[in-house]
């Protein structure tokens, strides 16, 4: 028995991601070029990052695009786990970028140079407005690889808070050790996030369930139906981390009139709504008969 589930609101994560890479991309060139107006290597350390961003959100967007299209014979679920491939290349660009910043930053701990500060303050607040906007887009979405992107996003914000109160401080201070300083403790504070988003991608890929308290759910409101006897060969794994797949076998208590068949297939159908499952395979097996899927 098949059930398919169809959600229309698709294109939305597509939208979102592609507004995300114009206005990233767009304020990287703006980025370079104030970098090297200001003297200042933590905005060009931004730079390079952001530019990282950029290429993982346009091949976030570009595998958005493709993982939204209709299963094929080769494909058969479709192509939403290109999402989950988005998702680790996007958590590699920035644990790599994190890396250079670190690299970038440590050295001036020792040999601290002086940016132009006022400089730094204008494009910061440019920085937190361009990026929080695509930040505030992107954290409507329910995608693994919109959270990952997400995080991004909320680095480079984050970044340039950094960068903000740098140059306030600096106005009135001669401490430029403080902007190292700060770039390191953001960079730590996101590599932890972008480790667990990296972990949860990783389980997907091995197919692992994506919510324990889910898989017990369902396994009790299968076994609970009128005429199961038990349930076994439960599976359940997640296309993108959004799009859930379940297949299970129940045997039955004893055999069916084709009414009562019917009506469980319906009690079924039920019991599954409220989990809102992409694609649910079940199979019906009678006390008698021997399980096609033992060894």
């Amino acid at each position: 028995m098949g059930h398919h589930h169809h959600d229309h609101s698709k294109d939305m994560p597509s939208h979102r991601l592609g507004w995300a890479f114009l206005l990233n991309f767009v304020f990287t060139i703006i980025e370079f070029i104030g970098g090297l107006l200001t003297n200042s290597t933590a905005i060009l350390a931004d730079a390079v990052h952001d530019l990282g961003d950029s290429l993982s959100l346009g091949l976030a967007w570009l595998l958005n695009k493709v993982g939204n299209k209709q299963a094929n014979t080769q494909f058969t679920y479709g192509y939403k786990r290109l999402n989950l491939v988005g998702a680790f290349i996007n958590a590699v660009v920035l644990i790599a970028g994190s890396v250079w910043i670190l690299v970038t930053a440590i050295p001036r701990l020792w040999q601290p140079q002086m940016p132009m500060a006022d400089g730094m303050i204008m494009l910061a607040v440019l920085g937190i407005a361009v990026n929080g906007f695509a930040a505030y887009k992107l954290a409507q979405g329910k995608t693994l690889n919109e959270r990952v992107i997400n995080w991004h996003l909320l680095e480079d914000v984050m970044g340039w808070v950094a960068v903000l109160i740098v140059g306030i401080v600096l106005l009135f201070v001669d401490a430029p050790i403080l902007d190292p300083l700060l770039s390191i403790a953001f960079t730590l504070f996101i590599l932890l996030n972008v480790a667990r988003n990296l972990w949860e991608t990783l389980r997907l890929f091995v197919q692992a369930s994506p919510d324990k308290q889910t898989y017990q759910a369902v396994a009790e409101s299968l076994q609970s139906l009128p005429h199961v006897c038990s349930v076994h060969h439960l599976h359940f794994w997640s296309l993108d981390g959004e799009s859930h797949v379940l297949t299970a076998h129940l045997v039955l208590q004893h055999h069916l009139s084709p009414s009562e068949s019917g009506a469980l297939k319906q009690e079924i159908d039920k019991t599954l709504h409220q989990y809102a499952l992409s694609h649910t395979t079940i199979e019906l097996e009678y006390p008698d008969e021997s399980c096609r899927d033992e060894p």
